[in-house]
């Protein structure tokens, strides 16, 4: 028989859960149901968060988080429904910010079950291929924007912000690890297209490729950057695959 004083000591609220199950027999089956559909449900929450489709990733954590009450594990119900509230506002960025604290205690609320079915546990997928020696520029007077790309490549590359042109001209100068830059046009002191008449007047593009991010809608604007030797323009808002795939096609430029 199971002991249901594993799933006490890890904080799982098993009592109230059999308020609502009747019996432990009921609430282990379910449980066993909840385990064998949880790894597709992961795969399909990461699939929207990268894709920032905030819909289909909302109607996801939402039976998350019914899941995570019925079965008594509170903090992972906590943590979805805040999940939940944000992506209905399409608050992309505070999923990014947040998005390791889900999973972390998703796969913390899964080994637990996994100990009460008697079964190993499983250990999150780690990528580890960060490379010391490469830097990425994200030139971007936007904390929000500045935040989220680095949240996305930190664990690939050593990510550096420049808040501004002067900013970014300084790092370029004194940096030899930086192998590609993403430049917004519109910022202050220095713009982004005074940054690209420097890296023209100083053979840079070569050496460091660019491509833009940027918010400006006026298509003047984006026809004038694109004739420097830019590698691509992004617009603003972007999601998680279309700046990864900027920054590996920018980055095999080099």
């Amino acid at each position: 028989m199971k002991n249901v004083n594993i799933l006490r000591a890890n904080g799982v609220n098993i009592d109230k859960s059999l308020e609502l199950f009747g019996d432990i027999e009921t609430y282990n089956e379910t449980l066993a149901t909840f385990l064998s559909e949880i790894d597709e449900k992961i795969a399909n929450i990461k699939k929207y968060k990268e894709v920032a489709d905030m819909a289909n990733y909302a109607i996801l954590v939402h039976s998350l988080k019914s899941d995570a009450k019925y079965f008594g594990f509170d903090k992972l119900a906590e943590l979805s429904y805040q999940h939940e509230l944000e992506s209905k506002a399409n608050n992309i960025y505070y999923i990014y910010e947040h998005f390791d604290e889900l999973m972390n205690e998703i796969y913390r609320v899964l080994n637990i079950v996994r100990r009460y079915f008697g079964q190993e546990p499983i250990k999150r997928e780690v990528t580890n291929l960060f490379v010391k020696d490469k830097a990425i520029l994200v030139v971007d007077d936007s904390n929000v924007i500045s935040s989220f790309i680095k949240k996305i490549f930190n664990d690939v590359y050593d990510v550096i912000i420049a808040k501004d042109g002067v900013e970014a001209l300084t790092i370029v100068q004194t940096n030899g690890r930086i192998v590609a830059m993403l430049l917004d046009l519109n910022m202050p002191n220095v713009n982004g297209f005074q940054v690209l008449e420097y890296f023209e007047a100083n053979n840079l593009f070569d050496k460091i490729p660019v491509s833009i991010i940027t918010g400006l809608g006026n298509e003047d604007f984006i026809k004038k950057a694109r004739e420097y030797p830019i590698v691509d323009v992004l617009r603003k808002p972007f999601n998680e695959r279309d700046i990864k795939n900027v920054v590996e096609k920018t980055v095999k430029i080099n």
